[in-house]
């Protein structure tokens, strides 16, 4: 069996069912029709959710260049694109928006007529280690218009690149629709000596016994084909299988070149950077604001420290600083390997928070220190599947829904929560479900006990390269990264900007963002918990 055979009705896509059990596509909203993912997951949608699933989808819809295929050479070229500084020489203040005019060639140098390139920009003081990200907006005929908002005096730099061409990120859609198993899983299960092991998926192709581990509690789906002679009950691990190769045509190979159009600089006709002068009197109503996690810029670097336009944020320099914040507390980390940095660092730099050796395997947890000075638990544990971790141990695999559903709560329990990075590769509607289960256990928590310090770190871009731009672009992160706000906003949750925490710094991306900006969220973090008494 090889996991390239799809039948019909398990291509991914979202078809769901309604109340009366009448399927209903997606057309309205996106102009296609989408082939029902994995029949035998669907779930019934109340018109509530229902009616919120589609304005998620259609909120996140990425303009299509036009119809037919579009061959390498019409596609975006970074080196003869460029951008200009709109009125570069004019008087700006801080606080003053900076507009920049991108504007798209193909690689014949013809100027491109539609949208739906992937940029990433922001402005930036090296002397002053100052940076913020800035805000695109596709016009949609092959002209980007990117804002900044001046953060900070002195000489500013506009940095902007190209992440994908609109022509990749088109393949980067037909893949997440219909490649959902291009990561796959698989499971170890074993009686005595004996052992087998088997693929496992949010949806698994036809024709073969599965089993199946969907979740009681949440209806989470998750399948592995029967082993041949062993029960579904003797199911000892989870681990990550691999990763597919050959997903792409030659023709759609070159839309993925990392010297050519994965992450490369479009630079500046005429200058690249302005004058910032300070502002006559201090402000300080702009930090008035609501929080708000569509808020853009929500902060900036300055002197290598993150500012939350939103709250104000104290630095924890000393250990003993964070020793007082978290005293006679628990800080429950729940998420993937990028909230476990966080785990990693408080361990590493508050000397008298110690791990206690549970057993777990590297890397994958769970994880849990303590300082008994100063009654301190700290815990790390990973999310459901799907996780890409070596190997999880089914008992130990657990969903975030559930085991917030087990906290009591109050103002000496703190939840910080991150998931992201293992969603890329399905349909977003696997990631809207599995959002609307924890939604559901945070408001059910905050609801029995307020006074709960709930956090969630936002996902953060990452290095790409052709092979890892298929699984884990920065583009199906964002995706998911603008539904996750737009699900939790308006809950007394907070919200740690990894995001353009990742995208303002001037280290180079990473998956697991460097120790000073892991700082930085940290700082962020803490300053929800122990917010300054003013």
């Amino acid at each position: 069996f090889s996991p390239q055979h799809l039948d019909d009705d398990t291509v991914s896509g979202s078809n769901w069912i309604t109340e009366n059990n009448v399927q209903h596509s997606l057309s309205q909203t996106t102009k296609t029709t989408r082939k029902p993912y994995c029949g035998f997951t669907q779930e019934t949608l109340s018109k509530r959710e229902q009616a919120e699933q589609e304005s998620l989808l259609a909120a996140i819809q990425w303009p299509k260049p036009p119809d037919g295929k579009i061959a390498f050479a019409q596609s975006t070229d970074p080196t003869q694109s460029d951008f200009v500084i709109v009125k570069p020489s004019r008087f700006f203040k801080v606080g003053d928006q900076l507009e920049v005019l991108v504007r798209m060639k193909d690689f014949q140098g013809k100027p491109k007529q539609y949208g739906g390139d992937y940029l990433q920009a922001r402005i930036h003081s090296p002397v002053l280690k100052a940076g913020a990200a800035g805000r695109t907006v596709d016009c949609q005929n092959g002209r980007y218009k990117v804002f900044f908002t001046l953060l900070w005096p002195g000489e500013v730099k506009v940095s902007v690149s190209l992440v994908h061409p609109s022509e990749a990120i088109q393949v980067l859609l037909r893949l997440r629709e219909e490649r959902p198993d291009r990561v796959y899983f698989k499971s170890s299960f074993k009686s005595g000596r004996y052992s087998e092991t088997t693929e496992c998926n949010v949806c698994l192709p036809g024709g073969f016994p599965v089993c199946n581990f969907t979740d009681l509690y949440t209806g989470e789906p998750w399948f592995c084909y029967k082993p041949r002679k062993l029960s579904c009950a003797s199911r000892i691990s989870h681990a990550k299988g691999g990763y597919l190769k050959g997903l792409l045509t030659q023709e759609e190979s070159l839309f993925f070149q990392s010297d050519v159009n994965i992450k490369r600089p479009i630079l500046s006709t005429g200058p690249d950077s302005v004058i910032v002068k300070p502002k006559a009197f201090t402000d300080s109503s702009s930090m008035d604001r609501a929080e708000d996690p569509t808020a853009s810029p929500s902060g900036y670097y300055y002197e290598d420290q993150w500012r939350s336009r939103t709250h104000w944020i104290h630095n924890f320099n000393k250990s003993d600083d964070i020793t007082e914040c978290l005293q006679g507390k628990v800080i429950h980390l729940f998420g993937d390997s990028t909230i476990r940095q966080w785990f990693e660092y408080l361990t590493a730099f508050v000397p008298d928070l110690v791990e206690f050796n549970l057993g777990s395997p590297k890397n994958v947890g769970p994880f849990m220190s303590v300082d008994l000075k100063h009654n301190i638990l700290l815990k790390f544990r990973c999310h459901g599947p799907p996780i890409r971790f070596s190997t999880v141990f089914s008992s130990e695999l657990r969903y975030i829904a559930n085991e917030l559903n087990g906290i009591v709560g109050g103002r000496n329990t703190v939840v910080a929560i991150t998931i992201w990075s293992h969603f890329s590769t399905f349909p977003v509607e696997v990631y809207i479900r599995r959002l609307r289960n924890i939604r559901r256990a945070v408001i059910q928590l905050l609801d029995r006990s307020p006074k709960t310090v709930i956090v969630i770190r936002t996902a953060n871009v990452q290095e790409l390269g052709p092979e890892v731009s298929l699984f884990n672009s920065d583009w199906y992160s964002f995706q998911l990264d603008s539904v996750m706000r737009k699900m939790f906003s308006g809950i007394a949750v907070h919200f740690v900007d990894a995001w353009e925490m990742s995208v303002a710094h001037y280290l180079p991306h990473n998956l697991h963002p460097n120790e000073i900006i892991v700082k930085n969220q940290i700082d962020a973090f803490l300053s929800y918990v122990c917010p300054l008494q003013t």
